[in-house]
């Protein structure tokens, strides 16, 4: 079985989310089980395409619309990767320092039409083109509707939601863009009186999947606007959890971290990385260390974060280190905050990869207080790590993590409120002075597999079903 994948993001090409570490380990987990699974994304002008060097195996023309653009498919001259990824390298519009824009609904619907355009030239076609959110969202369309593209109509095609928040959505002034089709079936491109792609993909894929259950459940009652289409479809809907990289995020061969540590060295291997944070951040290491490590957006929860932490820091016996960028006003006032909590709180504003797994191998507990979460994966990193969760119950939270006062390894909360959050930081303080149970909780999460394996094994029977 062939699997095609198909988007804007794959770690470690180029990554803005979670949608990158996704479609960066999933084809290597299928592969694992028999399967050839490669990606199509779009080429960009990034760190990785100047480190790298491409050879062109393909060269063609495409239209959008009037526009005649050129375009080519090249792979890496040596591939360091664990499986195909073939690029779309479009000069101008997709060959650039980006990978998201303010309007990137000519350089997407490009990339898509590139990448069936050569799918027509294949003697032998895929089994399955799973398209990943709204910026290949067309294609289930494209495959069905329109003419040039009739040869490959019979061939599955899935649509995975990994953020309905994002739909891509455009006016119908440019649905000239789009290979011509039968126009009496315009209406399954519309939604809300726009072209919106990610409905449209809803309509037109065999099968659609979010990547958790939870999230699912939570689309069908809040979807931005796509809540009863999603209602309308739910036969062909399904939530399958997304899983982690298990070699890339491995506490003991990882090379990032200060010292590798496994499940049976779980308290020693984490002191040495907490040491490493404490004293880069100027932290006192016998101190309970809360992390937060990701976007500064509201559905993150992170503009509750600064008057969440003023409470917190009134309690003296806690450290507070902030990993992460986002809003500019969220930015600054947890920038500010270290002018009175020095010692106590720190905050790194931006993104680096290396400090990432290093607060996941040395920081106490990981703060998530999410507004929205189809699935998150530092959650299972965290756990991964003996690093203990404090998260709110939504979406793909509420799937893995359950509350110690329940018997799990984590602590929850149910809403997104500044008490609610402080009250879960209290308990977590409290578990830090219970060292065995705190210590049992960090060896038994350690345990938990989260890996692709098993989310690999229920696409595969997704893919199937979907064969017959």
């Amino acid at each position: 079985m062939k699997i095609i994948h198909l988007s804007a993001e794959c770690y470690p090409i180029a990554k803005v989310g979670g949608l990158a570490d996704v479609v960066g380990a999933f084809p290597k987990y299928q592969s694992n089980k028999n399967i050839t699974s490669e990606v199509i994304m779009p080429l960009y002008d990034n760190k990785f395409s100047e480190q790298n060097s491409f050879q062109t195996i393909y060269s063609g023309q495409l239209n959008l619309g009037s526009e005649i653009l050129d375009f080519e498919i090249q792979t890496l001259e040596t591939n360091t990767l664990d499986f195909t990824v073939y690029f779309v390298k479009i000069p101008d519009l997709l060959y650039v320092d980006y990978v998201y824009s303010f309007d990137d609904t000519d350089r997407f619907l490009a990339f898509q039409i590139a990448a069936l355009d050569w799918m027509l030239t294949w003697k032998e076609k895929p089994s399955i083109i799973h398209c990943h959110d709204h910026h290949v969202g067309l294609i289930p369309f494209m495959l069905q509707e329109s003419f040039k593209y009739e040869s490959l109509n019979k061939i599955s095609n899935i649509l995975t939601i990994h953020n309905a928040q994002y739909q891509g959505s455009f006016s119908h002034d440019k649905v000239n863009l789009i290979p011509e089709f039968n126009f009496n079936n315009v209406g399954l491109l519309d939604w809300g009186e726009v072209i919106n792609p990610l409905a449209s993909a809803i309509k037109c894929a065999w099968g659609v999947t979010t990547v958790s259950p939870g999230y699912m459940e939570e689309l069908k009652l809040k979807a931005n606007g796509l809540e009863d289409l999603l209602r309308h479809e739910s036969a062909k809907c399904v939530g399958i959890l997304n899983g982690i990289d298990s070699e890339v995020w491995n506490p003991e061969t990882d090379s990032y971290i200060v010292k590798n540590f496994s499940n049976s060295r779980v308290i020693s291997g984490r002191k040495a990385n907490k040491e490493w944070l404490c004293k880069e951040f100027n932290f006192d290491a016998k101190k309970p260390l809360f992390a937060f490590i990701g976007r500064l957006v509201g559905e993150k929860g992170a503009d509750l974060l600064p008057e969440v932490f003023e409470k917190s820091l009134q309690n003296k016996n806690i450290s507070i280190l902030l990993l992460g960028s986002g809003q500019d006003d969220v930015e600054a006032k947890l920038s500010s905050l270290k002018e009175n909590h020095e010692g106590s709180y720190n905050a790194y504003i931006g993104y680096d990869e290396k400090l990432s797994h290093i607060i996941y191998a040395g920081a106490d507990f990981l703060l998530m207080p999410s507004r929205v979460e189809p699935c998150g994966l530092n959650q299972m990193y965290a756990l991964r790590y003996g690093l203990i969760p404090i998260v709110r119950e939504v979406g793909g939270l509420k799937d893995t993590i359950i509350d110690i006062a329940d018997g799990g390894f984590g602590i929850t909360h149910k809403e997104v409120e500044t008490e609610q959050i402080v009250h879960a930081i209290e308990r977590a303080t409290e578990l830090y002075q219970n060292k065995k149970q705190f210590n049992k909780i960090r060896k038994y999460s350690m345990t938990i597999d989260h890996s692709w394996d098993v989310s690999a094994a229920e696409y595969l029977n997704l893919y199937q079903s979907l064969k017959k």
